[in-house]
């Protein structure tokens, strides 16, 4: 009898849960992406592409194609999609195991300045620096919008959507990246000031390293609560064992 396992994925550890997955006896994986990357790398397991429509969306998707846990192990700020596997969840009484990495913590030398939002974030540039190294991602870009006199560098997989700064240049990128590619890159655009997500994790963690060395201050957007009586796991041996499948 096998076992149907739905993961949530776009993140390196929906990619290291879904290549585990493949390599139980008796477990069929489908690991969906919700397409904002148009390249995404191979993926194990079957992969879906799109929305579900909804929490009422995913509980049906999950009774038709009969899953019997599901795993979401997308970016922390995917706060909706979670929200959603929560209440569909519910609803099936489909076992839900929420994967989220452990988020970054200010080390000694470190000028952090944690906000709630990107609008807290945007209120504050203005006071810490003109020329902004801004890593949120291509879709947060319009709480910043209105910052006319500021220089704004902006490093996204794919290019960003608008509304967007004025002033504004794109660096196309995909991580990991380096303390010295970092370095080059803050000093090269003479960044005074960085903003990001607490997206935790190691591939984009340099940048961090970087803006301590240089002394430059951080605006930290701080990453939105679990739906209430959620808990989440650290890594894909976590996901694993709460999953209680067979060994390969």
């Amino acid at each position: 009898m096998s076992v149907h396992v739905l993961v949530l994925g776009g993140t390196t550890e929906a990619r290291e849960v879904a290549a585990a997955l493949a390599g139980r006896p008796g477990v069929r994986v489908t690991i969906s992406l919700a397409g904002r990357v148009s390249r995404p790398g191979p993926l194990d397991g079957e992969v879906r592409v799109g929305g579900f429509g909804g929490a009422d969306g995913l509980a049906a998707w999950l009774r038709e194609h009969r899953v019997d846990a599901l795993v979401d192990a997308t970016h922390p700020f995917a706060e909706s999609i979670t929200r959603n596997a929560a209440r569909a969840a519910t609803a099936t009484g489909v076992p839900l195991v929420v994967l989220r990495r452990p988020g970054w913590r200010p080390e000694p030398g470190d000028r952090w300045h944690p906000v709630a939002s990107m609008a807290a974030a945007a209120r504050l540039l203005p006071e810490l620096g003109r020329r902004v190294f801004l890593t949120t991602g291509r879709l947060d870009l319009a709480a910043f919008a209105h910052l006319a006199e500021l220089h704004f560098v902006v490093r996204s997989v794919e290019p960003p959507e608008p509304p967007m700064p004025p002033d504004v240049q794109v660096v196309l990128a995909r991580g990991p990246f380096t303390l010295s590619d970092e370095t080059e890159l803050l000093r090269a655009h003479r960044v005074d000031v960085l903003v990001t997500k607490d997206s935790g994790g190691a591939a984009t963690a340099a940048k961090l390293t970087a803006a301590r060395q240089l002394g430059l201050p951080v605006v930290v957007v701080r990453r939105p609560p679990l739906p209430q009586g959620v808990t989440a796991v650290p890594d894909a041996r976590a996901v694993l064992e709460r999953l209680h499948l067979p060994a390969p």
